[in-house]
């Protein structure tokens, strides 16, 4: 799974292990929808270790820390929970032990999905994913979002109080981390902290992916809107050079659809390096290159191709977003059959194909995304988001927003 992506549960029990090279606290809270708890009961950690349909197992330093979810036993009111995690070294930031949360049947520990947090900095702890409902359906989300205050930070964010240790009059201010263990007292008022930030929201339609992660070991790998596929085949990432194809054809006979297809990359926070576009063809020292212009859209075929040397990329290259805008002004409800697909630049097979099967009256789409696992493994995801955006100048903040 990507930030943002989710997936709908099948199962009523899930369990949500979070691993990392160093020993987690792994932490649960039941959200009312205000995106608060009820009470310090709703906080289940390893001092309060059960709740209504929420239970902590820890790991004993050798296992990752887990909660498990029984969305049977979940109290009506509550429609998110929320697992969380920071290192047990008070202080540890996530920087290089990026963690990874496990989604399995919590019944017979199949796996049902992963996500690991990119690039993290100086984040001392973690909403990792969540589990919410909607529409009577229970999901599951990649979060990743990031606090710089620790578990503490976390806690009071969603409306726990926490009781901070009390500091020595000669010691030098220093951010509020809790101790191990934290108790939490009795409830008081709300506390005044801004609102957790919000998450982006889930797709009316997201299709049900397979149980765990798709790679390409079974071939072609043809996408539908948010799913995610890993470029891993036997076992090993791809590494190689590959073809972004983009094609459209004119909705209207006799047309033609004058739209560009760009590349734009980005770094670790989502800054931005980098455009390729019919007006600069070559980028990041020739790791990534553009076909040209096609002015009609007319012909069988991708009408312009990205190639992109995924090992030849910098490492400060995290992402990359493929969009494709009408600089004319003709809309996307004026163009039929878009879609991109990926290809091995090497024997020409075509790896995953996305085909976008809605329009909007919007001059720019963002078609998909490629982004780099702690790993070292690429993944790409499909997006169709529509934007109003003429130049891949406008598509910069629409697509550092959809990372």
């Amino acid at each position: 799974m990507t930030p943002g992506s989710n997936i709908p549960l099948a199962v009523a029990r899930v369990t949500v292990d979070v691993a990392a090279p160093v020993r987690l606290d792994v932490s649960g809270l039941l959200l009312t929808a205000d995106g608060k708890v009820r009470s310090d009961d709703d906080f289940i950690f390893y001092n309060q270790p059960s709740g209504p349909g929420v239970t902590y197992r820890s790991g004993g330093g050798g296992a990752p820390d887990a909660i498990t979810v029984d969305t049977t036993a979940v109290p009506p009111g509550i429609e998110k929970i929320v697992v969380t995690a920071s290192p047990d070294a008070a202080g540890q930031t996530f920087q290089g032990i990026e963690p990874t949360a496990t989604v399995r049947d919590a019944d017979t520990g199949s796996v049902l999905a992963t996500f690991t947090p990119p690039q993290l900095g100086t984040e001392t702890a973690l909403v990792v994913v969540e589990i919410y409902l909607r529409g009577g359906q229970w999901k599951a989300r990649a979060v990743g979002q990031g606090y710089a205050d620790g578990l503490a930070g976390i806690a009071t964010d969603f409306g726990v109080t926490v009781e901070e240790p009390a500091l020595a009059p000669v010691a030098p201010p220093q951010p509020a981390v809790p101790p191990r263990p934290l108790t939490p007292p009795p409830p008081a008022p709300a506390a005044q902290s801004p609102a957790a930030p919000p998450v982006p929201p889930a797709p009316s339609a997201a299709p049900a992916p397979g149980a765990g992660k798709v790679n390409l070991d079974k071939g072609r790998v043809s996408l539908q809107k948010n799913q995610t596929v890993s470029l891993v085949k036997g076992g090993r990432p791809l590494l190689a050079r590959v073809k972004m194809g983009l094609g459209w054809e004119p909705a209207y006979r006799g047309a033609d659809i004058d739209l560009d297809a760009s590349v734009i990359a980005y770094g670790p926070q989502r800054n931005h390096i980098d455009s390729c576009y019919f007006g600069k063809l070559t980028i990041l020292n020739g790791a990534v290159k553009h076909s040209g212009d096609n002015l009609t859209g007319e012909g069988a075929g991708d009408d312009e191709v990205i190639v992109v040397d995924l090992g030849r990329l910098p490492q400060e290259v995290t992402g990359l977003v493929f969009t494709v805008n009408s600089f004319s002004g003709q809309k996307f409800t004026d163009v039929a059959k878009a879609y991109c697909r990926l290809v091995d630049a090497t024997t020409e097979e075509e790896l995953v194909r996305f085909d976008l099967t809605n329009a909007e009256a919007q001059t720019g789409v963002l078609m998909a995304k490629l982004i780099r696992q702690f790993t070292g493994e690429w993944e790409m995801t499909a997006m169709g988001d529509f934007v109003k955006a003429r130049t891949v100048r406008n598509m910069v903040k629409p697509a550092a927003q959809a990372l």
